[in-house]
This record gives structure tokens, C-alpha cells and sequence, in this order.
């Protein structure tokens, strides 16, 4: 890559967005996890805090959201250095471990109860790719052996049940034991297919991490797969990520996630980067612009990007996740591309994050803003997919890229 010279005034703006974010971190977004979603027994975490604050011990927990607290808190004591953050880490380490891993068939359960006993025991790849990501964060913080051991296992467990050998590509979700599943929905909102991009992306970004501290060579493969299936299936012509696919790739939906072309932006580029390998890199920084250029047809002056547009019809709700995500990708796209609005919108984006997104008065972040500029009080504070990952990770990035 071509170092990018960066003005002095340029500097100064990025010191200052990481500083405000690592006191939006260290002071609202991991204290409120820690003080409000550790179990009081000392063994994992409650299940559910609703949209108004009021915890629900009686919810299932999660396999995403335990495995996003391990990355995000393994990722924290990594960059940050405080023995606290390791703590939490080590007890989403151990909840995946000895409650989510399926010892007899592989894998991990899609939920426990909250009793963390097994509640549905599907194998969703996206659910599994995130517990390799965070059991290689943690791996890359400590060393832990058992960590990488069991982030391994798992890789073995998508390569082996998983991966399309003909076609190519990921099988979105099985039964307990392996077999085909009727409903391989990621959640009721999603397409009914057997391919999707949102579980690829997120295998990309599990496997970058694993390749990060097990140098094994068919991950290197699988990786470089991985990246050749968006250029080749998933990033559309115009920029755009297409969504949903059959088997054999075909994608008939009509559906712009602004949220996740941003994200895929930095997420394919810093696969790229892990890899290092020149060609794929510079293959790769050729389409950036365009992702971020797309994506940005969703970003809106008057603050914030808004969720997606479906055939005519726009949804502009701004969700926690997606403000989380373009900060970084705009951050990304100054930073190694040397495009300066990339920086003056990843201000903006925290600009709006402080003012709408930032729960002031309760802690963390709310889920998202509606078009018609209310607070979505109806959607969790924190539970299933209303997780520290996303806006943290954001917090974490700036923080690093501007050591």
C-alpha cells in the first residue's frame, strides 16, 4: 500500500475522535456490560435488558451476543491493558466452552437457557464464526491455548459441514447433528436461502482473526476464497453488496443494506491486509471506493446513515450498528486511501452518535433513531443482537489507527 500523507490539522482531528471515543468506551459502553449483564451468580451473563432498561433474567442467552462479549472484551484488555476487561472476557470464554460448544457433534448452539442449558441446538455458521472470532481475539490478547484450541475445532467444524466443495461458499444453517434444516433464517427477517452475504462476511472476518494467530494453510485458502467470492458473487457492479443467493448464486432480491456495504469496506480490506498478499490487496483497495461510495447513498446530511432501501421502498431508521460502521469505514477510506470527506464523515457520524444514539441517561447505546426522529425504545438495550460488538469494535479500531 502507498503511504498516504495526512495534513496536520488531519492528525489532530483523528487524535481528538479517538480520544472522546476510548471515554465513550471505557466509561459508558463496557461498564454498562459489566455492571448490568454479568450474572450475579459469577458464571456468564443474563439473557436480555429491554429497550427501557429493565433486566429479564428469565430470557435465553445467546450464542452471538456471548461470543461478541468475548471478542469484545478479550479485544479491550488487548488494547487497553485492564485486568477487569479479561475477567469478563475469560467468563464468555468459559459459557462458550462448557455450555454452547456441542461436544458430540461440534459446533455450538444457536441458545442456552437461562439456566444454560442447551434451548436450540441448531448449527447457524454466522453464530459459530463468531465464537472463532472471539476465541482468537482472546488467543491474540493472552496466548490462551485452550482459546485457540477450541477457535480451531470450530473452524474444522464449518470447513467440514459447511463449505460448499462444488459450488463454492458457505451453507447458511444445519440441525443439531448436521443435516439439512427446513428454516435456515438467520433471524424472521431474513430470505429463506442457502447462501448468504451476511454469514460470509462474517466468516471473512472470524477466519482474518484466526489467520492472525494460526498461520494453517487451508485457512489461508479458505480466506483468499472467501475474498474471491465477494469480488466474484456478492459486490454487485454498482458497489452494492447483493444479499441473498441459492446454491448455485443466483440473487433475485432488490435490497440495499447501507450498514453492511460500509462494513464490508474495511471488514474486505483488512482481510486483505492479514493475508499480505500485494496482488489481493491492491484487487481488492480497487473496489473500496466504490463500496464506500455506494454505501454512502444512505448517509444523510442531516446525520446519521439510514438502515436500507428495498426496491422503492426506503427504511431510515438509523440503527446503533450502522452509525458503528461507518465511522470506521469512512476512517478506513481517509486512512489508506487518503479521501479527506472519508474523515470530515466519520467526524459527522460521531457527531450524531453523541447527540442521538448515546444513551446519556441510562448508559450504552439505544438501538436506533426513527426517521421520524423518535428514540426505538421497542428493541433491546442489550440481549440477543443488541450487543458491546459493533460500537465497541468502532471505539477499538479509531483507538488503534490512531496510535
Amino acid at each position: 500500500m502507498t503511504a498516504i500523507n495526512k495534513t496536520s490539522a488531519e492528525l489532530l482531528a483523528s487524535k481528538a475522535l479517538a480520544s472522546g471515543m476510548k471515554k465513550e468506551l471505557v466509561e459508558n459502553i463496557l461498564p454498562y456490560w459489566i455492571n448490568n449483564m454479568s450474572h450475579a451468580s459469577g458464571e456468564g451473563f443474563y439473557g436480555r435488558i429491554d429497550g427501557h432498561d429493565i433486566l429479564d433474567p428469565s430470557a435465553p442467552v445467546g450464542g452471538i451476543m456471548t461470543a461478541r462479549i468475548l471478542w469484545t472484551f478479550a479485544s479491550a484488555y488487548r488494547v487497553l491493558g485492564n485486568p477487569e476487561y479479561l475477567k469478563v472476557a475469560l467468563r464468555a470464554k468459559n459459557l462458550i466452552i462448557n455450555k454452547f460448544y456441542d461436544a458430540e457433534f461440534g459446533g455450538t448452539y444457536w441458545a442456552l437457557d437461562a439456566e444454560y442449558r442447551p434451548l436450540d441446538t441448531k448449527k447457524q455458521i454466522y453464530a459459530i464464526a463468531f465464537a472463532i472470532y472471539g476465541l482468537s481475539e482472546l488467543n491474540r490478547a493472552t496466548g490462551d491455548a485452550e482459546a485457540l484450541e477450541y477457535a480451531v475445532r470450530l473452524f474444522h467444524s464449518i470447513e467440514d459441514h459447511s463449505f460448499d466443495k462444488e459450488k463454492d461458499g458457505y451453507f447458511e444453517a444445519f440441525t443439531r447433528s448436521w443435516e439439512q434444516i427446513e428454516d435456515m433464517r438467520l433471524s424472521d427477517k431474513d430470505a429463506n436461502e442457502s447462501k448468504t452475504m451476511n454469514t460470509h462476511l462474517h466468516v471473512i472476518e472470524a477466519y482474518t482473526c484466526l489467520y492472525r494467530v494460526w498461520k494453517d494453510p487451508l485457512l489461508e485458502t479458505r480466506l483468499r476464497g472467501l475474498i474471491n467470492i465477494f469480488d466474484k458473487y456478492i459486490l454487485d457492479s454498482n458497489g452494492h453488496l447483493k444479499l441473498f443467493f441459492d446454491n448455485d448464486w443466483n440473487c433475485s432480491y432488490d435490497i440495499f443494506s447501507y450498514g453492511h456495504d460500509i462494513e464490508a469496506s474495511w471488514l474486505l480490506h483488512e482481510a486483505a491486509v492479514v493475508l499480505g498478499d500485494k496482488e489481493m490487496i491492491a484487487r481488492v483497495e480497487a473496489r473500496v471506493p466504490s463500496v464506500v461510495e455506494a454505501a454512502s447513498e444512505g448517509f444523510t446530511t442531516e446525520g446519521g446513515m439510514i438502515y436500507e432501501k428495498l426496491g422503492d421502498e426506503i427504511d431510515g431508521d438509523r440503527h446503533w450498528w450502522v452509525q458503528a460502521e461507518a465511522a470506521v469505514g469512512y476512517f478506513n477510506l481517509w486512512e489508506h486511501f487518503g479521501v479527506q470527506e472519508g474523515l470530515e464523515n466519520a467526524l459527522h457520524c460521531w457527531e450524531y452518535i453523541k447527540n442521538n444514539i448515546v444513551d446519556r441517561e441510562n448508559g450504552e447505546w439505544v438501538w436506533s433513531v426513527r426517521a421520524d426522529g423518535t428514540i426505538n425504545r421497542d428493541e433491546d438495550k442489550a440481549g440477543f443482537w443488541k450487543c458491546p460488538y459493533h460500537n465497541s469494535r468502532m471505539c477499538l479500531e479509531i483507538i488503534e489507527r490512531t496510535k
